[in-house]
């Protein structure tokens, strides 16, 4: 019971609802009925099962981003077309799970946001080589590095250093978004991206 991805995906939830220092095993046990000793079973202890959820989570944000690049050919046309999933994982670094895990479990969370920066960032390097064959995207820069660029720029909403109050997190991912945008984009597909944003008016 305790490996299937209902299981995981439950512990997740109640780590994010939960916090992840505050959520213990005791709790976790509970909620599905279980002794504590057929949880510590499979897991050793709370850290282990801990960043076994944080990795579904991943994934399972991950697959609907990729899922979505899978659907939408045209490279400057997928950044533009607002999906749920980057806000939300950006939304997600001022959650009580990810507070608690940089003050508790500070080793967990840098290999986590490491391992997030790492996949995400591919999945951009991904869409700047699609754009650059499609004749958008400037040659002239590191595709690697301003994806971590932008991984790491949408997600400090909450650490910037300036005043950000009028802007809203949403406001603020796309306004991000449209400066990685205008940087990575050439003539042609800054002509490409203004038509788009019009036709979407």
């Amino acid at each position: 019971m305790t490996e299937d991805k209902f299981f995981i995906a439950k512990v997740a939830d109640l780590f994010i609802e939960n916090g992840a220092k505050t959520l213990t095993m005791d709790d976790i046990a509970k909620e599905f009925g279980m002794s504590k000793k057929t949880l510590y079973k499979d897991y050793k202890n709370k850290e282990v099962l801990l960043e076994e959820a944080l990795s579904y989570t991943l994934q399972d944000v991950l697959e609907r981003i990729r899922n979505l690049d899978n659907t939408i050919e045209n490279a400057i046309e997928r950044m533009l077309s607002r999906d749920e999933e980057i806000e939300k994982a950006s939304s997600s670094n001022n959650s009580i799970l990810l507070r608690q895990l940089i003050k508790y479990y500070p080793k967990i969370f840098n290999r986590h946001m490491k391992d997030f920066s790492e996949k995400f960032s591919a999945i951009m390097v991904s869409n700047i080589e699609r754009g650059r064959k499609q004749g958008y995207y400037r040659e002239d820069f590191d595709a690697l590095f301003y994806a971590q660029l932008f991984f790491h720029l949408v997600m400090s909403y909450n650490s910037t250093f300036f005043d950000i109050s009028n802007l809203s997190r949403s406001e603020y991912h796309y306004e991000s978004l449209k400066f990685y945008m205008n940087a990575i984009t050439n003539d042609t597909g800054k002509d490409y991206m203004k038509a788009f944003e019009e036709s979407l008016k």
